[in-house]
């Protein structure tokens, strides 16, 4: 296991876009007592609305690590954010990373941390090997966020939902399958990072054997309608063994992000994929409602869509940050 120094500074690098730092929202958003402020490349766009303090007067306020909050497309380390990194780890701090790239394949880093006595931490390679998938069927139960797409909530309908069925008295583990999640949780296992063949064998070391009322609320990744990142949700769907699994939208999203010649499908066909996939490993898989990340939307705009979805699908449907996710938990409980 990781162990990590906190509070952490949020490096935003030169991103444009809001969804490329997921990372950052969501440790600010999820684990707000444990960051100090944020820091970006002079050319970055995006803020947290945070303090923005450089490298030294985080560490001179007590910041023990910079954990990089961007997640470029194809999770490689810009060269130009060389230099931001070094700042950081000279002034003390430990960087921390959840990209594919290796910090400490660049020996500039590992000049400055040494100069520093600082750490290169990359979170997304696990320390530990795992088998092949068994396709046992465990003991407790499992519900496993699906997306549309990525970056639109499954992380955000994770955790609201391990919160959720806590406040009603059920047991409930988050598991994390993303650096930002490991980052929060405290472990979890980064599985975009795994060779194939033991994708699913780590989903099922995620979330092992359990006591039969307990809930295991494991993140999704990717979405099985992405070109590029359908193979992680698919091998992550077979290992989990879910339950129920939740489906997570994006409303203004009529194509995959990126991707313009990918349109995403009505959701009622989304679902039915998601199902006739997860049935391999579990025949009793159901779709216990949708998560929506409606921030694209006016109130009226939310709630028009809203009562559309639950009347058209029959399922409870809900934002995270508007109104919570209770319809989802109570939906559970009766599972």
């Amino acid at each position: 296991m990781f162990t990590l120094r906190k509070p952490y500074l949020l490096y935003l690098g030169d991103a444009a876009l809001k969804s490329d730092c997921k990372t950052a929202f969501g440790l600010r958003d999820w684990c707000r007592a444990d960051v100090l402020g944020e820091w970006s490349h002079p050319n970055g766009r995006v803020t947290l609305g945070l303090p923005r303090l450089s490298p030294a007067a985080a560490a001179a306020s007590g910041a023990g690590s910079a954990v990089i909050g961007v997640a470029p497309t194809g999770g490689q380390l810009p060269e130009h954010w060389q230099a931001d990194l070094e700042a950081a780890l000279e002034a003390g701090l430990d960087v921390v990373s959840g990209l594919h790239t290796r910090l400490g394949s660049f020996p500039r880093l590992r000049a400055a941390a040494e100069r520093g006595g600082a750490q290169l931490i990359d979170v997304r390679h696990p320390l530990r090997e795992f088998p092949v998938a068994s396709g046992r069927k465990r003991s407790g139960k499992r519900v496993l966020t699906v997306g549309t797409d990525c970056a639109l909530g499954k992380k955000y309908t994770a955790l609201a939902l391990t919160r959720a069925l806590e406040e009603r008295g059920v047991s409930a583990t988050f598991r994390a399958t993303g650096q930002t999640g490991i980052l929060i949780a405290g472990g979890g296992i980064a599985v975009d990072a795994l060779v194939a063949d033991f994708l699913a064998g780590a989903a099922e070391a995620l979330s092992p054997d359990n006591a039969a009322g307990h809930w295991d609320v494991i993140e999704g990744q990717g979405s099985l309608y992405h070109p590029a990142y359908a193979a992680v949700t698919l091998g992550l769907l077979h290992g989990s063994q879910p339950d129920a699994i939740v489906l997570c939208h994006d409303p203004t999203r009529t194509t995959i992000e990126e991707y313009p010649d990918y349109p995403i499908p009505a959701l009622d066909v989304v679902i039915d994929t998601y199902l006739r996939a997860g049935r391999l490993t579990n025949r009793a898989i159901r779709c216990t409602g949708l998560s929506i990340n409606s921030s694209g939307l006016a109130e009226s705009e939310w709630q028009a869509y809203r009562a559309r979805l639950e009347r058209e699908l029959a399922l409870p449907v809900c934002d995270p940050l508007r109104g919570g996710v209770g319809p989802l938990a109570e939906a559970l409980r009766t599972i």
